[in-house]
């Protein structure tokens, strides 16, 4: 029988949905999936969100050369690239994500989005709303300690490519067991392979991956038996051998036109100079709609690398736009799977996307690229809100909002909202004193 995992929500008739998914799967009935999705759209509150996705696009992207282009600004401002038309009236972006054009109606934009950590590569302030120096718990530890979850699955996921888990995923004065469970792209778990003395090549591929699962079961057994493990590296070794939790990380189940659509292993990018020579794992962004599906609460995600300084691009023979002009097709494909992906599995009202960065990028050009430039960026949402339209607008040349200016706090409060977790809500955090998990959480109210 085909089991499609999911949340144990039910339809206006009170029959669970899962149970609902698994008869139709055995044929009985005659279902088929458009029945499954006319009877959810019936019912008289609809799905209701239960997970995000967060893509980070570390260093910085540049918000004037992907969603908030100014081709009318003198030239040292606007840049090489040209502004398309979407299926949106006003929602113009960048010409090199022709794709994401065709389904801006699933999107919506922040253009005025500001930071206030001054101009350092710190990613606190995506994942908490406030600078390093507060040690707030990431957003991801919030929602795995206030939505719950299937204990057979991790709460909070992290496909990062770090060795460790960093500093902005932090629980902080949450606790340990809301910490991200850290997965190295699609090909290898740390939190498995470093503790247990599991070689890194056993993970480079996905069939490795699984094999090290078996053979990773047979180990804790034997761990257990000959020592005491604490109450908690045993629950994750529960969730990381599970058969669900095997059947979420095994990319092998979808169809080679699936992969394709995602990307390939082969693809690469531009950072610096004129040679594409770093990996852009697309795989990553459907091993994070595996999971949402399969049900876990949150999936983080880096994408690419977006720090074109000046003096750094061109040093190595390059511009901002020779790297960006073979990054930003990447991104555009990758977006644009995830986007309709979710869509045409019904998981559009269930998932919330969001991508963004740290900050965005000096408006004036210098050296053949742009600096830090935390008084403007973006932020990208799709699914779980309300899509097609553009929110904020800077002024002429890209420097600062114009009109509706709002913060990481704003977006985080956003995402809170969507999975029902109150912003003013207060935790005790280290000293012991009760603290609102944001200062101005206010969510943004064109999207909720």
């Amino acid at each position: 029988m085909l089991t499609l995992w999911g949340s144990s929500q039910r339809f206006c008739d009170r029959v669970n949905r899962r149970d609902f998914l698994q008869v139709g799967a055995m044929g009985l009935g005659g279902l088929t999936l458009a029945d499954v999705l006319r009877l959810r759209a019936q019912s008289p509150e609809g799905p209701k969100p239960r997970a995000v996705i967060m893509v980070y696009l570390a260093g910085g992207p540049s918000h004037i050369e992907m969603y908030d282009m100014k081709p009318d600004a003198p030239a040292d401002y606007r840049g090489e690239f040209r502004p398309i038309r979407t299926n949106v009236p006003g929602f113009d972006i960048c010409e090199h994500m022709p794709l994401q054009a065709k389904i801006a109606d699933k999107l919506a934009v922040v253009r005025s989005l500001q930071f206030v950590e001054p101009m350092q590569h710190e990613l606190e302030e995506v994942f908490s709303g406030f600078p390093k120096s507060a040690k707030r718990p990431s957003f991801g530890a919030v929602v795995s300690k206030f939505r719950g979850h299937d204990s057979k699955l991790p709460s909070y996921v992290s496909l990062d490519y770090g060795e460790r888990t960093t500093s902005y995923e932090s629980p902080q004065y949450l606790g340990a067991s809301h910490a991200p469970l850290q997965i190295s792209g699609t090909s290898g778990v740390r939190n498995m392979s470093l503790p247990y003395n599991i070689p890194r090549t056993r993970f480079d591929d996905r069939r490795g991956l699984l094999n090290s699962f078996d053979s990773f079961h047979r180990d804790v057994d034997r761990q257990r038996e000959s020592q005491n493990m604490d109450a908690f590296s045993a629950k994750a070794m529960d969730i990381i051998t599970s058969p669900r939790a095997r059947e979420a990380f095994d990319l092998s189940r979808e169809s080679d036109k699936t992969l394709a659509r995602y990307g390939h292993k082969s693809d690469k990018y531009i950072y610096v100079g004129k040679t594409p020579d770093t990996p852009w794992d697309g795989h990553k962004f459907l091993l994070a709609r595996r999971l949402v599906e399969a049900g876990v609460p949150v999936v983080t995600l880096r994408a690419g690398g977006w720090d074109h300084h000046g003096n750094v691009v061109s040093g190595a023979g390059g511009t901002i736009f020779i790297s960006l002009k073979s990054a930003l097709p990447l991104l555009n494909r990758s977006i644009h799977a995830l986007v309709t992906d979710l869509h045409d599995r019904g998981l559009d009202k269930e998932v919330l996307v969001l991508v963004w960065g740290e900050f965005g990028r000096t408006p004036k050009i210098e050296q053949n690229g742009r600096d830090h430039w935390p008084d403007a960026s973006f932020a990208l949402f799709a699914g779980a809100v309300k899509t097609g339209q553009v929110i904020g607008e800077t002024d002429s040349r890209g420097a600062r909002p114009k009109s509706r200016p709002l913060g990481p706090q704003n977006v985080l409060g956003t995402v809170y909202h969507a999975l029902g977790i109150d912003w003013k809500q207060k935790l005790n955090d280290f000293s012991g004193r009760p603290t609102q998990l944001l200062d101005d959480g206010e969510p943004i109210e064109e999207l909720v």
